[in-house]
């Protein structure tokens, strides 16, 4: 990772940052799906070889990426970044240092 702060001429994905939809569907269930939270420029390092875990009979991919941006609020585990068809689930954020300059999030993308 590079020396913090991260400098801004990095942050070259603008990713839009999605949160899972809550709203009722009137039937006391929810409507399920994602709604789009926002959007934000970041790196994306890809941090690890993909893995392979099984999933309802068949293999799914996984790679690990560690993505840096801005410091925000309201971004949290259980929420995910798209970058067009690419999918980026979010699982811990974290300020690396402490002073509200950015953040970086563990994802985990899946393939497609």
């Amino acid at each position: 990772m590079s020396a913090l702060p991260l400098d801004p001429g990095q942050l070259t994905h603008r990713l839009a940052l999605e949160a899972p939809n809550d709203e009722s569907d009137g039937q006391g269930g929810s409507l399920g799906g994602w709604v789009q939270a926002g959007e934000v420029w970041a790196r994306i390092e890809p941090i690890a070889s993909p893995s392979f875990t099984d999933m309802a009979g068949g293999e799914r991919a996984v790679v690990t990426h560690r993505i840096l941006l801005r410091h925000r609020h309201g971004i949290g585990a259980g929420q995910r970044f798209r970058e067009g068809e690419r999918v980026y689930r979010i699982r811990l954020v974290r300020d690396p240092d402490e002073t509200r300059r950015m953040l970086s999030c563990l994802c985990e993308e899946e393939a497609q």
